[in-house]
């Protein structure tokens, strides 16, 4: 139920009756050879580094299309060797 964490609750109530599953899997946030992310700039850069379309951090929403360009950033498939 939607007692202990509202918001969650609600993202999955939503997403239910969107797609008509009713759950949603949480898996590690890393770009395969990088560290797990562990802060909201680290999230950030891996959102805006691959084809992710969205990112939601807190309350926030962002969506792909609404960031700026990126500008002199270093290709993050040569900063970490492959596992």
């Amino acid at each position: 139920d939607g007692r202990h964490n509202r918001p969650y609750y609600d993202l999955l109530q939503e997403f239910h009756r969107l797609t008509g599953y009713p759950v949603l899997v949480n898996t590690s946030f890393n770009v395969r050879g990088e560290p797990i992310v562990c802060t909201p700039e680290d999230a950030y850069r891996c959102f805006r580094r691959t084809e992710m379309d969205h990112l939601v951090l807190g309350s926030f929403l962002l969506n792909k299309t609404d960031q700026p360009a990126l500008k002199d950033d270093v290709d993050w498939r040569s900063e970490y060797q492959l596992d």
